[in-house]
């Protein structure tokens, strides 16, 4: 199983209260986004789930409590978390970091390389040369290389061309057709990503304030234009 289910998610930092009872589920083998205004806690959500920001609640991934869990067991569970700020080792070479990255002896370097041709030509070439666009195409590929059955993604498109976002957003979409693996989505392009979601949650001052089809939040007018600002 790779559902993910979160209840009652509280997060505090330095004195302020984050997350404010966050409640949702993301079906495994879909796509989930969520979605909200700068500073509403969704990428809090994803270090909370990923136990980088502790916090109280109820956190279930394949069924299995993960609140109380370190990091490295989470990831050995399947889950592949590509942060905002991407986090690659800039000395290191394409093909090294993704060597960093595998859990296992069958690292899927074939399906990154066919996901991301443009980085199979770079394997050598040290990440830090990398244009930004390559660097993220990287960052989720570490993600991937060890065959996550639940990947979080944290603003990929930020920063970059709209082409570079449109080829990393569909090969989101493939992944998740083609091989099973279910993905919750954070992007502060919500129209984007409510095109290629089954389902939205929508994030406000550390609440959910919507958990529908993506398509319903999509064609919601009056709640994009309140919480969304489009």
């Amino acid at each position: 199983m790779s559902s993910l289910e979160v209840k009652d998610l509280h997060v505090t930092i330095n004195g302020s209260h984050i997350l404010q009872g966050v409640n949702f589920l993301v079906p495994e083998n879909k796509v989930t986004a969520l979605l909200g205004r700068n500073g509403v806690g969704k990428s809090t959500t994803l270090k909370a789930i990923m136990g980088l920001n502790p916090g109280t609640g109820i956190i279930k991934f394949g069924g299995t409590e993960i609140v109380s869990m370190p990091t490295h067991k989470i990831v050995q569970m399947g889950m592949g978390y590509v942060p905002e700020d991407r986090e690659i080792f800039a000395s290191l070479t394409v093909k090294e970091n993704l060597s960093l990255a595998a859990r296992d002896e069958q690292p899927n370097y074939d399906l990154v390389y066919s996901l991301f041709p443009e980085l199979l030509t770079r394997t050598g070439q040290r990440a830090g040369t990398l244009s930004g666009g390559e660097r993220q195409m990287l960052a989720i590929s570490r993600a991937l290389v060890s065959r996550p059955r639940l990947l979080l993604l944290d603003e990929p498109s930020l920063g970059l061309a709209p082409l570079v976002v449109e080829q990393i957003i569909d090969c989101v979409n493939t992944l998740c057709r083609s091989t099973g693996l279910t993905v919750l989505l954070v992007e502060q392009n919500a129209n984007t990503a409510l095109g290629v979601a089954d389902h939205g949650v929508l994030l406000a001052l550390g609440k959910v304030v919507a958990d529908r089809p993506a398509a319903e939040l999509k064609a919601d007018s009056s709640l994009r234009a309140a919480y969304l600002g489009y």
